[in-house]
């Protein structure tokens, strides 16, 4: 998960010349935008406006979008620990451009309304680390399968979502391992799943540990594995992998090289652009083929 070591490691990159110090203050910015801008190829016009999805626990604020006409595979978006903002927004918006039904949710609904923290809030700071960390405490196992349930539910009545195709579920960071008992808690609807530079994966001999859940889904799945998450916990690879052989589940699961945790996030300072290029390329062929 995003952490100080994330933050270490972003600062190592500058110290060795590969982020210049000058522009590192606009390299986040300039991130953003290169996801707003840009179309996707042959993309379609859509419909996004936010949505309010009633839970067993509250109503969580989410941001809904879609292509503007016709029914399409629902995916839902978990973002990263700093939760639903402007680039997740953004990234939903490129996902309906290619022709899916996406629900970026919030994970915080239960305190506040998003965002949560501003976009360049830092993980080098000790107070937005303590604040972030005590909202995410509160996503146990149980919250996450009962929000997963509840945000399916929510899109399998919208009119955008064609209910003769299975959903897709992805997430960053800690949704990551939210997309995973997303699959988990409806194998019935969920046929992707994709986790960038995943965390919440809590590899363990524990009753919760998500590899412990592949044998209840039914889904296919992507990995996208920073290079640094790799070399601290190199183990966790090759347990997803047994696992998800003997459930007899498709399962692509590749580390990254040049990129550190949080890689695929635009606003991101170690936002590495290509290698996100990659496995977005790599999300969309997921799709096609799964969500059938």
């Amino acid at each position: 998960m995003c952490d100080e070591l994330t933050e270490k490691d972003t600062q190592q990159l500058i110290l060795n010349g590969k982020i210049n110090r000058r522009d590192f203050s606009k390299i986040s910015a300039a991130a953003l935008m290169a996801a707003l801008l840009p179309k996707t190829a042959f993309a379609v016009d859509v419909t996004e406006k936010n949505v309010n999805v009633a839970m067993a626990e509250g109503v969580s604020d989410c941001y809904f979008v879609h292509p503007a006409s016709g029914k399409h595979p629902a995916v839902i978006l978990w973002p990263d620990i700093k939760g639903l903002r402007l680039a997740y927004k953004a990234l939903g918006k490129k996902l309906a451009e290619a022709g899916y039904s996406v629900l970026v949710i919030n994970h915080y609904y239960r305190d506040a309304k998003a965002p949560v923290v501003a976009s360049d809030a830092s993980f080098a700071d000790p107070d937005t680390m303590a604040f972030l960390r005590n909202l995410a405490s509160k996503l146990t196992p149980q919250a996450i399968t009962s929000d997963a349930k509840a945000y399916i539910d929510f899109l399998d009545k919208q009119a955008p979502v064609d209910l003769n195709r299975k959903i897709g579920t992805f997430g960053y960071c800690m949704g990551g391992g939210d997309s995973m008992r997303a699959a988990a808690a409806v194998p019935s609807r969920v046929g992707a799943v994709a986790s960038f530079h995943g965390g919440n994966l809590e590899i363990s001999d524990g009753p919760d540990s998500t590899h412990h859940l592949i044998p209840k889904s039914k889904a296919q799945v992507l990995h996208a594995i920073a290079e640094n998450d790799n070399e601290r916990s190199p183990e966790i690879k090759n347990i997803l992998k047994t696992a998800y052989k003997d459930a007899g589940l498709p399962a692509e699961i590749e580390v990254y090289k040049d990129t550190l945790h949080g890689w695929c996030t635009p606003d991101y300072s170690g936002y590495n652009e290509l290698q996100a290029q990659k496995a977005w390329s790599r999300l969309l062929h997921l799709f096609k083929v799964a969500l059938v």
